[in-house]
């Protein structure tokens, strides 16, 4: 059983970024990328990324390439497995570089270790199935990567105290749970449950907890949007 206090409630699961900047100083604001979007006088888009947003939009972007791929293009398995390593493997070491000076700081360097073993595993598991014909793995691939992102989202909540990872991983457990119900579109609907995820986390500021002893050593300029 977790403790009482072990989430914080008085956070708000999810809090704009513009909210969130508005209470920081200039200085704070090292390493965001901002994207402004303008025609004319009226603004279409503008946001800031931290550079964990960014591995965020980068894994929602693969996501949607390999299901939709899955789901519309007529590739042979053996093509797509040889795609989907090549885009699996890019997204692993970009989510390292991008992740690896904020999980240092906040000594979360496990919960990134464990996000790229679940990442290889599902990896390996695919291929073997295709190139090996495994049946009972192929038709079930979906589940398979609903499960593992699950399980992702469940031990990041666990460290970061965050309600937002919780939820995501029982989004992806209802995502599995709607699969038969989906059948003719599974792997458009894998994606959808996934993408959506991963984008929510990139655009807004998440609620995490970490404890008193983490929150003092972190350096305000390295992470200028707490999450």
């Amino acid at each position: 059983m977790l403790p009482v206090d072990f989430f914080d409630l008085t956070v708000p699961l999810l809090r704009t970024k513009q909210a969130v900047l508005s209470r920081q100083p200039n200085q704070d604001r090292w390493g965001l990328w901002q994207v402004h979007w303008q025609l004319g006088e009226i603004t279409v888009f503008s946001s800031f990324y931290t550079p964990t947003d960014l591995a965020c939009l980068l894994w929602g972007i693969i996501t949607v390439a390999i299901f939709v791929t899955a789901q519309f293009l007529p590739l042979s398995w053996n093509i797509q497995a040889i795609l989907w390593t090549a885009l699996t493997l890019a997204g692993t070491i970009a989510m390292v570089n991008l992740t690896q000076a904020w999980v240092k700081v906040k000594r979360l360097s496990w919960v990134l270790h464990a996000w790229v073993a679940l990442m290889l595993f599902g990896l390996i598991l695919t291929d073997l199935s295709i190139f090996l014909c495994w049946g009972q793995v192929l038709t079930r691939l979906c589940p398979l990567w609903l499960g593992l992102s699950a399980l992702g989202y469940f031990l990041t909540s666990l460290e970061l105290r965050s309600r937002v990872f919780l939820l995501a991983g029982f989004i992806h457990l209802v995502g599995i749970l709607a699969l038969p119900y989906l059948s003719s579109l599974q792997y458009l609907s894998t994606g959808i449950f996934m993408a959506i995820s991963l984008l929510l986390l990139a655009e807004f500021v998440w609620d995490i907890r970490l404890p008193i002893e983490l929150q003092q050593l972190a350096v305000p300029t390295a992470e200028p949007l707490l999450k």
